[in-house]
């Protein structure tokens, strides 16, 4: 059973009550350690992984951006707990602008739903307060195993106007029906899923990747939009709102999906420091299933036989 006087909870309710910049300060010195020793998972598998997405980086550039991209993914899990311990008028005043904020409220106004795409990349929880400010979302919730921890987070979101549904069919069924009513969900699309999804490419590597987002989008009609926030150098951040190509409404859940991979790549050239890429994406491929255990020269050349398999095939 959870418990609010348990070490965990109570460490947790102490750093998000801390101020942003000393959160910051806390998961930067940490980053440091983790790129110095490069001995963290998250350093090794942020390498790899930007050798197979961004080839082309030189090796200087490359080693930047995985101590960038490490500093900024730390950072960012450090502020979600300052952000879930925050009041919702808080986490709004901390949003400093809003580009394309006009996408947002269109599809308010229209009344057909709303399905955001917010891929991993910088502080995406910050925006859940902004967004709770103009609909109720509906929002796919799988449950932390260290139940003080989960307690934790759902208390934060029942601040958020949101309804936590389970990450199965009731939950799908759930979402759908609050879209048909106009409501809003919010759906990370750049995950692995559970049952293996449509191989869909994914910077030229196949991978198994969710058609959830596509499928919703088509069968709703509900208008989609992609988010990002990045944090700025004022204690705060700026939240980016972009549509999404009007093919997505008429085509096959995997052309959608394909969309929808696009847009994350185009964000991901834009701005590699602030993608999460600790994440072993790459694997999702009945070949790549053990890349990020072999040497990074064997997972190289593990990946550039699918992606020719992959070409000769197509």
């Amino acid at each position: 059973m959870p418990n609010p006087s348990s070490f965990t909870y109570k460490f947790l309710t102490f750093i998000s009550k801390q101020p942003l910049q000393i959160t910051r300060g806390l998961a930067r010195l940490l980053a440091m350690v983790a790129n110095h020793t490069r001995v963290a998972k998250t350093a090794k598998a942020a390498d790899l992984n930007i050798r197979i997405a961004l080839p082309h980086i030189e090796t200087t550039e490359r080693e930047r951006i995985v101590k960038e991209a490490v500093k900024n993914e730390l950072t960012s899990y450090f502020e979600f707990f300052n952000v879930w311990g925050s009041s919702n008028s808080k986490n709004i005043s901390r949003v400093h602008h809003v580009e394309g904020e006009h996408y947002f409220h269109d599809a308010i106004a229209a009344q057909k739903g709303l399905i955001l795409l917010v891929p991993h990349f910088g502080t995406w929880e910050i925006m859940n307060a902004w967004i709770a400010q103009h609909s109720k979302m509906t929002i796919m919730y799988k449950p932390i195993k260290n139940d003080d921890a989960d307690l934790f987070v759902r208390q934060a979101r029942s601040r958020e106007n949101a309804t936590l549904v389970p990450t199965n069919d009731s939950g799908i069924r759930a979402i759908f029906k609050a879209l048909k009513q106009g409501g809003t969900t919010v759906i990370l699309p750049d995950h692995t899923p559970h049952i293996h999804g449509s191989l869909v490419n994914y910077f030229n590597v196949p991978l198994h990747s969710s058609n959830l987002s596509a499928k919703l989008v088509q069968k709703t009609k509900a208008t989609a939009l992609f988010l990002y926030a990045i944090r700025n150098d004022n204690a705060g951040f700026d939240m980016y709102i972009e549509p999404v190509s009007e093919k997505i409404y008429e085509c096959s859940d995997i052309e959608g999906t394909t969309i929808i991979h696009e847009l994350i790549e185009g964000l991901i050239q834009k701005y590699p420091e602030h993608y999460h890429w600790s994440y072993k994406r790459f694997k999702a491929h009945p070949e790549l299933h053990d890349i990020y255990t072999l040497s990074e020269a064997d997972a190289l050349a593990k990946v550039e036989h699918v992606k020719q398999t992959s070409h000769l095939s197509s």
